[in-house]
């Protein structure tokens, strides 16, 4: 796990630092099950053998300390380690990564406290992985973005977000996810234009459909799988994402690393 320095980022309003100790990942716990699962009886901690292994970032009123957002990551030294040891493994068969090299940087559980709307809250968060992927040499950063709602069916905005995902934003073949889950969602169905008996798409609507972290991502150059993944546990439908770093273009490339300050 990289060493980086607390507090990592301090822009504006915010503060983004590393978890320094078990009070701290239980506070992420905390608001990521006030995020995920608002209704849940019992334990208020959402929890697993992830958080024990991975690094967790949080992001703060710089104020009062309030927690506004948090993330976990963790770095795998080759395509053949993400492939079978993360998070990410669970939902989808990452087997076409195994031949990838550099080192992958994983990243999920992202969540702002409800009722918070700042864009500036992901975009912190946007920059604390910048700042890993640069400092740590990472080849490609990858996650599962989540959409609410996962009773097996997409609703009006995210058969949108969808449509725009599955015409634009693919994974390429040679790294793109298979399907492992159980119940999965393709997003071709979503894709076809109004000739072929599908809907006309709205890509300024789409996109604001779209969760924040996914939006920043795709518009840095972000790839998509080809179908999201029913976890009614959840209630969530999630999007594997990979951006890819050495096939960036100069200018996104120069764009993502700038945000790491």
């Amino acid at each position: 796990m990289p060493l980086l320095e607390k507090p990592l980022l301090e822009k504006g309003r915010y503060r983004l630092r590393l978890a320094a100790g078990s009070d701290d990942l239980r506070a992420a716990q905390e608001l990521r099950h006030r995020a995920f699962f608002p209704a849940r009886k019992g334990p208020a901690l959402d929890r697993d053998a992830f958080d024990s292994r991975w690094g967790h970032m949080l992001i703060e009123a710089r104020a009062d300390g309030r927690l506004l957002g948090c993330l976990r990551f963790t770095i795998h030294p080759d395509g053949q380690a993400a492939a079978g040891a993360g998070y990410a493994a669970l939902h989808y068969d990452l087997r076409p990564l195994a031949d990838h090299r550099g080192a992958m940087l994983e990243m999920g559980r992202f969540c702002t406290a409800p009722g918070s709307n700042d864009p500036d809250v992901p975009r912190m968060a946007l920059a604390g992985l910048a700042r890993i992927v640069r400092d740590e040499g990472v080849a490609l950063m990858f996650g599962c973005a989540s959409f609410a709602g996962g009773e097996g069916g997409a609703q009006p905005a995210q058969r949108e977000a969808f449509a725009l995902l599955g015409a634009r934003h693919i994974a390429p073949r040679r790294w793109r996810p298979r399907v492992k889950a159980p119940e999965v969602l393709r997003f071709a169905p979503f894709s076809r234009q109004p000739e072929q008996g599908g809907p006309g798409l709205d890509p300024g609507r789409a996109l604001r459909a779209l969760p924040p972290l996914l939006r920043s991502y795709i518009s840095l150059g972000g790839r998509v799988s080809d179908h999201a993944v029913v976890d009614r546990e959840m209630n969530t439908l999630h999007v594997f994402t990979g951006l890819e770093i050495s096939a960036l273009p100069p200018a996104r490339r120069r764009r993502l690393l700038a945000l790491a300050g």
